[in-house]
């Protein structure tokens, strides 16, 4: 039996030197313990299934089942089950349909040991990850993300303020940039952001815009 105390982590992925090195490289992590492997889709399912590990940590690219479709019927089945995806793919589609079958984070497999540790920890903890090195992608590919309108869908509990600023953000704009936009201090731009990210229970700026268009904050 495991320390109930750890992270249980099931890794999917159809090559066994990658499944063994990420095996390897958790297992110098106090707080995350590798439960479980899949090397394809459909055996995914079933493990998360029978191991209910607290995070499943996909490929995109697998035989049988590709991760997209595992994830998405995980989540059908273990709502709550935490989807982290670690990929080479960076095309935007793939991370717009990762996210939209259910995943909780995309990371690329040129993250490092540590990085992914944090991810993983992220996600454990309901934060929404997206690797820094495809953001920028995802949030240009949608340049009318943040441009306003009369039609915009619930914004929790984010005020007019909040929700302009985070709008900016989703446009990849820093706190420099959106204070000349709107004509405020930087100092209250840097404060407003604090409060979107305390409202989103995020971590960080990319977090705070992957959970915006995750919810449907802006119109795309």
């Amino acid at each position: 039996m495991g320390d109930t105390n750890r992270i249980r982590v099931l890794i999917v992925d159809d090559h066994e030197l990658v499944r063994f090195g990420l095996q390897t490289a958790m297992a110098g992590v106090s707080d995350i313990e590798v439960c479980g492997l899949a090397a394809d889709g459909e055996s995914a399912v079933h493990r998360a299934q029978s191991m209910r590990p607290d995070v499943v940590l996909m490929d995109i690219g697998l035989p049988r089942l590709d991760g997209i479709e595992a994830s998405n019927r995980i989540k059908q089945k273990l709502p709550h089950m935490k989807i982290l995806i670690l990929t080479s793919y960076e095309r935007e589609q793939d991370v717009l349909a990762a996210f939209a079958a259910g995943a909780d984070g995309y990371c690329l497999k040129t993250i490092s040991p540590e990085a992914l540790a944090s991810a993983i920890r992220a996600v454990h903890n309901g934060a929404a990850w997206l690797d820094p090195a495809v953001a920028d992608t995802v949030l240009r590919g949608h340049p009318s993300l943040g441009k306003g309108g009369s039609n915009q869908p619930r914004r929790m509990s984010l005020s007019q303020r909040e929700y302009e600023v985070l709008a900016l953000v989703v446009e990849g704009l820093s706190n420099t940039a959106i204070a000349e936009r709107l004509q405020l201090s930087p100092q209250t731009i840097k404060t407003h952001v604090r409060h979107i990210m305390e409202k989103l229970a995020v971590s960080d700026r990319t977090q705070a815009a992957v959970k915006a268009l995750r919810a449907g904050l802006f119109d795309t």
